[in-house]
């Protein structure tokens, strides 16, 4: 990469222009409800066309679109893939404002999904575009997938992954929240479903049916058990794979004798730890609990998984990420762990892609979570950073 190059680049990087993009698609979030990311959708594509960027898209569900946007006129070698996902989670209770009304305040942009991710994908689209400008010939292209429904089953990165046309990149960027550190493990997530079947009665004799929801409290005090026992076996960067009960759902009223109750768990996955293998345990230590001894029958589910993932802190792009945020005026930081989940991890197990997390804003203290924000500063350092990482691996 040659220091004109890099200066030229990062020049052409407006801290209004990701701020301004970053406020516009907090506004689009905001037009539909979660499950509908077609708005956020086409403000990509039209500001990506307007920076000379070819956009285009994939329809995965009615009013979800993947969107697909790439630097023209760049080589044919394998690029660089920046990722993110355009839903957000619902704004919640207890915003001091409108969550889908940006406003600045003390050097922050706030709004829903300000963190996590749409300010993330903001500094990636300006990030193409200057690059775009500069006239710099890339060895490969930069490409930017934006997908939807990240935040529920991840229909999207499921069908972004089935064309071998996208399987082909040198390395991926997953533009979510980081504080602008190098992410080089993440655990994965898995939803788990658990009915327990017995048998109605009325309650002045229970004994002539089988309490669903005592089975349940059964499996439950076992999930807290086992998630004791897994704190034991941590993952040095990751951390240690979990158990959290969501939701127990059962029974119609205090007279009857419940014949059914549901378990809504969310499982964390360790990097390369296989969701089968762990569905297959979950049935295994229900089973030794005896519920079939009581009457009770229990199906265990898994309706969506996402895998974990973990890359050498010597590949290539490691070391790209971790000189270009500082070069871009970010923190010098260690390469780190990551608690949460993500779409990349998708590509790292099913096409071998090397993939780091990196991005502004915080997932511990701004995601999911009422007033969040995201620093300006932080978008525009995000914004140089994922243009110097492009220079570093494709000149």
């Amino acid at each position: 990469m040659a220091d004109d190059d890099a200066a030229a680049v990062l020049e052409g990087i407006a801290p209004e222009a990701v701020a301004d993009l970053a406020a516009e698609l907090i506004t689009a979030a905001g037009q539909g409800e979660m499950g509908t990311e077609e708005v956020t959708a086409r403000v990509l594509s039209e500001h990506a066309r307007d920076l000379g960027l070819d956009a285009s898209s994939t329809v995965v569900a009615p009013q979800r679109p993947n969107v697909r946007i790439i630097t023209p006129d760049a080589g044919a070698e394998p690029g660089l893939l920046l990722l993110g996902h355009t839903d957000v989670v619902p704004a919640g209770t207890g915003w001091r404002t409108d969550p889908y009304q940006p406003v600045v305040r003390d050097g922050r942009l706030y709004g829903r999904g300000a963190a996590d991710m749409l300010g993330g994908l903001a500094a990636a689209l300006v990030a193409m575009g200057a690059l775009a400008r500069s006239g710099v010939r890339l060895r490969g292209p930069v490409e930017l997938a934006a997908v939807v429904d990240e935040e529920e089953l991840g229909i999207g990165i499921r069908d972004f992954i089935t064309d071998p046309a996208h399987l082909t990149h040198a390395g991926c960027v997953v533009a979510e929240p980081t504080d602008l550190q190098t992410i080089v493990a993440a655990r994965g997530a898995s939803y788990i479903e658990i009915d327990v079947h017995g048998r109605a009665a009325h309650a002045g004799n229970p004994a002539d049916g089988r309490n669903a929801i005592y089975g349940a409290a059964a499996i439950v005090a076992d999930l807290e058990a086992w998630h004791a026992e897994l704190a034991a076996d941590a993952h040095p960067l990751a951390g240690a794979a979990t158990w959290n009960v969501g939701v127990v759902t059962g029974g119609v009223g205090g007279s009857m004798v419940p014949d059914h109750c549901r378990i809504s768990a969310d499982r964390r996955l360790l990097p390369g730890e296989d969701p089968e293998q762990v569905l297959a345990e979950v049935r295994e230590r229900i089973a030794g609990l005896g519920l079939d001894r009581r009457g009770l029958a229990v199906d265990v589910l898994m309706p969506m998984n996402m895998p974990g993932f973990e890359t050498d802190p010597a590949s290539a792009l490691v070391r790209a990420a971790t000189a270009a945020v500082p070069a871009a005026g970010g923190p010098d930081l260690p390469v780190g762990g990551w608690t949460a989940a993500c779409d990349g991890g998708f590509l790292a197990r099913d096409a071998g892609i090397p993939v780091v997390v990196l991005g502004p804003g915080s997932v511990t203290e701004q995601a999911h979570r009422p007033n969040e924000s995201v620093a300006l500063e932080d978008l525009t350092t995000a914004a140089g950073a994922y243009a110097l990482m492009a220079l570093n691996l494709l000149t």
